[in-house]
């Protein structure tokens, strides 16, 4: 029999324990913790035929045929690493789920920022042209979810992180979406052009590719790299001339090649990027020759993205945004880009690398006052002072955050209280989306 072990005992992991299992593997499946929630999840998966080792770390071994990683995983990890070298076939678990449904179409998106908002946008779309397409990947189900569904999906519209690329080495998409290029996880990959890399990867294995031509990284590196991509733009079709441009924004309209398929403003979220967001997903469903009244149908019904830009509730005139999945600075300058100004700002958590000069200078644009949370506010504190910027105080949480937010907004003349950290959530919260609930439940109990 055909031994399997599947490291992190993660949504992805499960998935893909019970995938191998199905497929009649012999399946282990380990996590380095032991928390009572695993410690329940491993007596059910051992009832399923699958052992779980907790507080475990894995160590290679010969009688292993396939090494399956969660995208938590580190693939350059000791283990990892020593696994590949002694011979041992190693993948992620979007790779593995690619394995079981490479029959069916993938639009695999990927990007700095903006992935989740195209990714969740596209397969709305695709879901209102009657088709069977679930977002999965690094939002909706894991992956390997949609192997195990009775009914095969028609698209799997996948949202592909850099860790997820990397450990995918044959997954080829019909249609690759870049959104934008900005430094992140480089204490994972290195440098830019490493972490560029990666994704480019994924792109030159798609059959078609989309890239946003308003996004200077992508527009000056990767034309000559995908002469045959589709570019689009909201400045028109001049805009990103001479590349070739697929959909653009003109009179009120997006456009695809030319021809108008809905306009502009059908989309019902605030903010520039989002338009461009618009343009790459309208983009994969023309190039998956999709009815434009179905297209027109699923941007007019899309309600947004949770802890992107979410609006909560509007207290007293004023609106408290979430904008939790803002975990580094580029986000977090979209999202006060984005909402009106002056804006009271909550920012920090854990600290990332990355050139934070133009999220400092949109703070003295249009915020009226920076609450510091987390293991950041001291540094942040001390960029801002440095900055020339001290209207910021440290408040430590969310709690004391939007307490202090409700209570000075009115006196700043801020309309919006914005929770757009600029950073990581490991701090104080397991992920963004639960700081971002956090934020929510706050504000509903306070405010409604």
């Amino acid at each position: 029999m055909k031994n399997a072990h599947v490291i992190g005992l993660g949504k992805s992991g499960v998935a893909a324990a019970r995938l191998l299992h199905r497929d009649g593997w012999q399946v282990v499946l380990s996590d380095r913790g032991s928390s009572p929630a695993l410690v329940t999840q491993q007596e059910s998966l051992r009832q399923d035929g699958i052992t779980v080792l907790l507080d475990y770390s894995f160590v290679p071994d010969s009688r292993t045929n396939l090494l399956v990683v969660s995208p938590g995983v580190p693939w350059d990890s000791p283990a990892l690493v020593a696994a590949r070298e002694n011979g041992l076939e190693v993948i992620g678990e979007t790779e593995l789920a690619w394995r079981f449904l490479q029959d069916r179409p993938w639009v695999g998106i990927t990007g700095t920022n903006g992935k989740t908002t195209t990714t969740a946008l596209t397969a709305a779309i695709f879901q209102a042209a009657g088709l069977n397409a679930p977002a999965c990947g690094n939002i909706g189900y894991a992956a390997c979810e949609l192997a195990l569904e009775p009914t095969v999906p028609d698209w799997v519209i996948a949202e592909l992180s850099s860790y997820q690329i990397e450990a995918s080495a044959t997954l080829a998409p019909q249609i690759g979406l870049w959104t934008t290029l900005t430094p992140d996880h480089l204490q994972r990959h290195g440098t830019v052009e490493n972490y560029a890399q990666i994704k480019a990867t994924l792109m030159h294995r798609s059959e078609l590719t989309v890239f946003n031509g308003d996004d200077p990284y992508l527009r000056q590196h990767l034309p000559e790299e995908f002469p045959s991509a589709y570019w689009t733009s909201v400045g028109g079709k001049r805009a990103i001339a001479p590349l070739r441009p697929s959909a653009y924004i003109k009179d009120g309209w997006v456009k695809f090649e030319g021809i108008p398929i809905v306009r502009a403003d059908a989309l019902r979220m605030v903010g520039d990027h989002n338009q461009q967001n618009l343009l790459l997903a309208v983009t994969a469903a023309c190039l998956a020759e999709l009815d434009a009244e179905a297209i027109a149908a699923g941007v007019a019904a899309f309600p947004g993205v949770p802890h992107r830009l979410e609006h909560i509730c509007t207290w007293q005139g004023i609106d408290f945004i979430n904008d939790s999945k803002a975990t580094n600075y580029d986000a977090a300058e979209v999202g006060l880009r984005s909402v009106e100004a002056p804006a009271v700002l909550i920012a920090g958590g854990e600290a990332k690398e990355g050139d934070d000069a133009g999220w400092v200078q949109r703070i003295h644009e249009r915020a009226a006052t920076v609450l510091l949370i987390g293991d950041a506010a001291p540094q942040f504190a001390q960029r801002l002072e440095t900055a020339g910027y001290r209207n910021y105080t440290i408040v430590e949480n969310m709690e004391r955050a939007v307490e202090r937010g409700a209570e000075v907004a009115p006196s700043l003349g801020a309309s919006v209280v914005l929770l757009s950290p600029a950073c990581a959530s490991f701090d104080q919260y397991p992920n963004f989306e639960q700081r971002g609930e956090h934020f929510r439940r706050l504000c509903q109990e306070r405010f409604s």
